[in-house]
């Protein structure tokens, strides 16, 4: 519990100088362990929602939140970290009187937030929130509007990853899986959604000079995932490699290096075979 002396200006101070000293301290942990400089930076509303796509909101009214829940803010990224600890002393005075009054105990309007997934950021009421931080309670009360996103926001703890869901969400846009053909696809480098794209609508491409008409995304999407993708994945995997990769990510690498060893869009048991030892960094047939 924070300290209580029984003077609640005096404990406020307090409160703030500690919370500051902190913030200090978890910026220079991060740089003496080299740690991505993201990782104590509160996450911003705007860019996530950007990232991940908003297809709507629903207003949920009063509820009670877990206040480790709330991770980000509309607009005062600036003002404090990824923990709610004060950043500089600009906000010092109106923090130590709110902290104050409710050492007092006095009664605090709700706060005010959006809830993405199961991550809260704060439109009004931030100062509130650093404060339950500061004197480590678990609850607050909060007025909440839930925002429905287009791709999940599972797997997002810091503003770098913002740029992998900004991919696929594009990836998904211009690939439209469905299911669990959409859970099944997943790389770790953003920039590799961009290199399956193409692939997914070249193959597209191919598919509608075979069968002479027009294809739409979707059908294609659903006919490269079944007839393509998940039989390349079963050759690679019963073959033992790449297996550090995602499946995504072998696909990727076996239909690139397919083409640089016989430039063709064909798969067959010996091509397999080459690239498996291509794979395990033995030589294959010359190019």
């Amino acid at each position: 519990m924070a300290r209580d002396t029984g003077f609640p200006a005096a404990d406020a101070e307090n409160d703030f100088t500690r919370q500051r000293r902190r913030a200090d301290v978890a910026r220079l942990v991060g740089w003496l362990r080299r740690q991505p400089d993201d990782v104590n930076t509160i996450l911003p509303f705007d860019e996530l929602v950007a990232a991940l796509g908003k297809v709507g909101e629903r207003h949920l009214g009063l509820q009670v939140i877990r206040v480790e829940t709330i991770v980000g803010s509309v607009d005062r990224t600036r003002d404090f970290d990824r923990f709610f600890r004060p950043t500089s002393a600009r906000i010092r005075e109106r923090w130590q009187r709110l902290a104050a009054a409710q050492r007092r105990g006095e009664a605090m309007p709700p706060i005010q937030v959006y809830r993405i997934g199961g991550m809260h950021f704060v439109v009004d009421g931030h100062h509130r929130v650093s404060i339950a931080f500061a004197m480590h309670r678990t609850s607050i009360d909060a007025v909440v509007t839930a925002i429905i996103t287009r791709i999940s926001p599972e797997g997002i703890t810091r503003r770098g990853d913002l740029l992998i869901k900004d991919h696929r969400r594009i990836f998904l846009s211009r690939v439209p899986l469905v299911g669990k053909a959409r859970e099944a696809v997943q790389v770790t480098d953003p920039f590799d959604y961009a290199q399956l794209s193409e692939s997914v609508e070249a193959w597209g491409f191919r598919l509608m000079q075979e069968v002479g008409e027009f294809v739409d995304r979707g059908t294609v999407a659903r006919r490269w995932f079944g007839e393509e993708y998940l039989p390349v994945v079963r050759m690679v995997r019963a073959a033992e490699i790449l297996e550090d990769r995602t499946d995504a990510e072998a696909y990727l690498w076996m239909s690139r290096e397919r083409y640089r060893l016989v430039r063709e869009h064909v798969w067959n048991d010996e091509i397999v075979s080459e690239l498996r030892q291509k794979a395990l960094g033995k030589p294959t047939r010359p190019q």
